[in-house]
């Protein structure tokens, strides 16, 4: 049975249960704005794309200056329904697990530098992952698979070797694009979607998940294309 060397983590709807704060947060900015949208709108917000991305989607060309300004007006709104944040369902004892395995971990996130590390500091979170990687350190955002390969170096594993865990089709296109197995969290009972973005396996939760599971799907992947 191959041995995993890491595990990639995408932040939002993966390590935290943040959709929820990010739909309202969404929704008020863009109401302020005068642009109202509907609930299938907004799910473009939970595809792992970085601010700006979502910022010109909504609003159209911006100037810099005009994307840091909504991009503050943004975060502030949602700095309003941080404390609603935890970490996803079953996550801390699945990483307690991976930590007695000695399993490094690194985080991949779209989110800015400063929400991610103050979001993961505040819950505890931060001393787990080896590598934190945010849309700060890559210039284009998912699915583009820049985010994902840098992780990896970071570890200093191959791709093949690292295991990615995505909710978003934007964030699973870019880590089976850099060679990754990828376990996608359906906390949108969409597993279909997932799956057809190229997830490799859905899971619900991370009740119930272990290192061994995650090692016999990546040996049935090994001998998939062996």
């Amino acid at each position: 049975m191959p041995h995993i060397r890491a595990v990639v983590f995408d932040m939002d709807g993966v390590v935290i249960d943040s959709h929820p704060a990010h739909r309202e947060a969404w929704r008020d900015f863009l109401h302020d704005l005068h642009r109202d949208v509907d609930e299938r709108d907004l799910d473009y917000i939970l595809d792992g794309r970085k601010r700006e991305d979502i910022l010109q989607h909504f609003l159209g060309y911006l100037t810099p200056e005009q994307l840091r300004t909504y991009g503050k007006q943004k975060d502030a709104l949602f700095l309003r329904q941080s404390e609603q944040v935890r970490p996803m369902p079953g996550l801390l004892g699945f990483l307690l697990q991976l930590r007695r395995q000695r399993i490094p971990l690194a985080l991949a996130t779209s989110a800015s530098a400063t929400r991610t590390h103050s979001t993961l500091a505040r819950l505890n979170l931060l001393s787990y992952f080896t590598a934190v990687l945010t849309a700060n350190d890559v210039e284009e955002s998912k699915p583009d698979p820049a985010i994902y390969r840098l992780a990896c170096n970071r570890l200093f594993v191959s791709p093949h070797e690292a295991i990615a865990v995505e909710d978003g089709v934007s964030g699973i296109q870019a880590a089976k694009t850099a060679g990754l197995f990828c376990v996608a969290v359906d906390s949108e009972h969409d597993s279909g979607r997932l799956l057809a973005a190229g997830a490799d396996i859905v899971i619900r939760h991370f009740n119930g998940l272990t290192p061994q599971m995650l090692e016999r799907w990546l040996e049935t992947q090994n001998r998939k294309y062996a």
